[in-house]
Formats: C-alpha cells, structure tokens, sequence
C-alpha cells in the first residue's frame, strides 16, 4: 500500500540531486531503435525506468512515461534493406517483438510512446526556430545545429568528443559544416532513404532533433527526470538538451538525468557490432522474469557491469529469501523496518541495502520492496 498523506517522505534523490515532485513526474527515456531484437542492455533501462516509476507512484505521485520509438535512422534503414523489406514494416516486426519482452519482464507500457515518423512536423519547426535564432544555419538542403560548445559544457575534450562523435555518426569530418560538432538537425535527402518535404529541400530528420521534437511536442519545455543508456550521455542527450535549451529559452531542459550503466561481456560493451548480445528472450526461456529483473536491479543503476550466467543462480536465490521473508508476519519493528526499506529507495534507489533490509526484518517491509520492484 503506498505511504499515506501524514506519512510523506523526502523526496527521491536521482543523480546526486533531490527531485521534489508537486502532482506529475514528467518522465522521458530514450527508446530502441527498431532494428534488432531486445538484449540485456536494453532491458536494463527500462526495468530501471520501470522502478522508479513504481517508487514514485507508491510515494503518493502521478507518473507519465514517455519512451520514443526511433523509427527513422540509419541503422534500421540498412537493416531493412539488408532484409529486403520496407524500413517502416521492418520497424513495426521489431517494435512488436520489442515490447513482447518488456511485457513479458513486467515493464509498465509507457503512457506515451511517439515515432519518430510521426513527428517529422515538429523537427522542421524546430529547425526553423533554431535557424531564426542564429543557433542554427542552412547548407545544401541540410540544417546543422551550431555544437561547438557542446564538448566543454559536457566535461569532454575536443579529442574525447570528436571519437564519441564518430562512433555515432555524427560526421564531424561532413565537410558542410562551420564546426566538427555542428550536428544535423535535418539532413538533405539521400538515395534510398525516406524523404519528407522542407522548406530547405527534402530529406529526414537528424537523429538528435527526433528526440528533442518528441520530448517537446508531449511535454513541453522542460521534464522532470530524463534516462537513457550511459553510452548516450554525449552526444545524444547533450545535444538533445541543447537544442531543446535554444529553442525555447528555458533551463535546464531536464531536472534529473539517469544514465543507467551500460552492461558488458567481459571489456565489451554489449552490442550487435560486437557480436556480444545476451537476448533477453532466451534468458526467459530458462529462468523466471523476477529472477531477470532482479539480475538488473541488485547492483548501483549508474554503474557498468559485466554480465555473468553465474549471476543468474545469485538472483534466483535471492528473490526466493526475498519471497521467503515477505510470507514472515510482521514484528513489532515492521513499520521501521518498511520505512528503512524506502530510504534506501529514495537514496539513488540503493536495491542492494533494500534487499538486506527486507530479507532480514521480513513481513511488510520484504512486501513493500516486492511490489515496488515489480517482482510479482
């Protein structure tokens, strides 16, 4: 049951900061792009995301989820023409397969979830804006947003920003632009590719303004808490903000910001170019979905972590000493015990010093923690 009106606590802490909520929780996170099947990286975000929206609403406040579909980009297309299949079909197999593990895993379906197709409009009248403003600038059909600044605002080096500006496309060597970290908001038509109309020529969206359209057109000017992947804190969420900031005037554009910790084989980041990926579908085929979820939760959300199959059996016996303690009845000491369980939820959502908490005291205060994870 969630803490009655006399009973309210600090608010959650996120990031290193408190994030005081009055009514809604404004919540964005960054969706796949449709072009290959669920893996545990991706599934680590959203349970995450998934938490701290139970935690919230067990607090007392109203949450909206928005989790974007990013269905114009160059990966899918050139998946979709490897399959030698439309690259909007391609996207909605994908899409589909996507959220049947996130169902399957217990993720709350989001209260918004745009396509980026869906909001070609909006990225032209954000190009106009930032073009109008001077933070932006025309060439050959494409707009590029001015980013020069955009390295030193997020602590990185020139040399640091520029790689990280190649391993996703950003072209900084385009030889269109005024500056390396100039990045498109709308590029000029390509063959092959999908094109919409402009008033700079055809052509499509730039990948970072799809997010900053899509955040503003539900939201409006500013979020409460902004998650993604911690491999998208620069470029994409830096240049996300950056524009949203421009273009309206007011900052920050996010109050929170969750980079969850990017999961690895070994050294490896997990991904499809390195061939590295534990599928979450298969993972499901021989363990319980609590047991994948607490797999992801029993650690600190903003640390990378090497997956181990080992791990599995851990969590497994975990969650059975966790459901073991909530059949316990309560102690004397249960309210303590539930409220000590909260804090460390409230701190960074600490799951490991909740689990201890729950599994020792037992009775409402294990419940309070099963139901907040999403473990039932």
């Amino acid at each position: 049951m969630p803490v009655a009106l006399d009973q309210q606590l600090p608010p959650v802490r996120i990031g290193g900061h408190p994030l005081p909520l009055v009514g809604k929780a404004r919540i964005y996170v960054c969706g796949v792009t449709p072009y290959d099947v669920t893996h545990l990286g991706h599934a680590a975000t959203y349970v995450w995301v998934d938490v701290v929206g139970r935690l919230l609403r067990f607090l007392g406040t109203d949450v909206e989820v928005c989790r974007n579909v990013t269905d114009v980009d160059d990966v899918l297309l050139a998946a979709a023409r490897r399959a030698g299949a439309p690259y909007d079909a391609f996207a909605a197999v994908q899409q589909f397969q996507f959220e049947q593990d996130m169902t399957a895993l217990g993720v709350r379906r989001p209260a918004h979830e745009p396509r980026a197709h869906n909001f070609v409009r909006p990225v032209v009248s954000l190009a106009a804006g930032l073009v109008d403003s001077g933070h932006a600038y025309v060439r050959d059909g494409s707009v590029y947003f001015r980013g020069s600044q955009l390295p030193e605002r997020a602590g990185l080096s020139r040399a640091e920003a520029l790689e990280l500006a190649t391993e996703f496309h950003d072209e900084p060597d385009d030889p269109a632009k005024e500056d390396a970290f100039d990045v498109a908001i709308w590029r000029a038509t390509q063959p092959g590719a999908p094109a919409w109309p402009s008033p700079w020529g055809p052509g499509r969206p730039g990948w970072h303004a799809e997010c900053t359209a899509m955040a503003l057109s539900t939201y409006g000017s500013s979020l409460d808490l902004h998650a993604g992947g911690a491999d998208l804190r620069f470029p994409h969420h830096a240049y996300e903000a950056a524009q949203a900031e421009a273009f309206t005037g007011v900052r920050p554009f996010s109050r929170a910001w969750m980079h969850v910790g990017m999961v690895k084989i070994g050294d490896a980041k997990m991904a499809k170019s390195a061939q590295n990926l534990v599928l979450v579908a298969d993972l499901l085929r021989d363990h319980a979905p609590a047991a994948v979820r607490l797999l992801l939760l029993r650690r600190a959300w903003g640390s990378a972590w090497s997956f181990e199959r080992s791990e599995l059996a851990t969590a497994e016996s975990e969650l059975e000493s966790l459901f073991s303690a909530s059949a316990r009845p309560d102690r004397g000491s249960s309210a303590a015990a539930t409220e000590e369980v909260l804090s460390a939820l409230r701190a960074e959502l600490d799951v490991p010093a909740a689990l201890r908490i729950a599994i020792d005291e037992g009775g409402s205060a294990a419940r309070t923690l099963v139901e907040i994870l999403g473990l039932r």
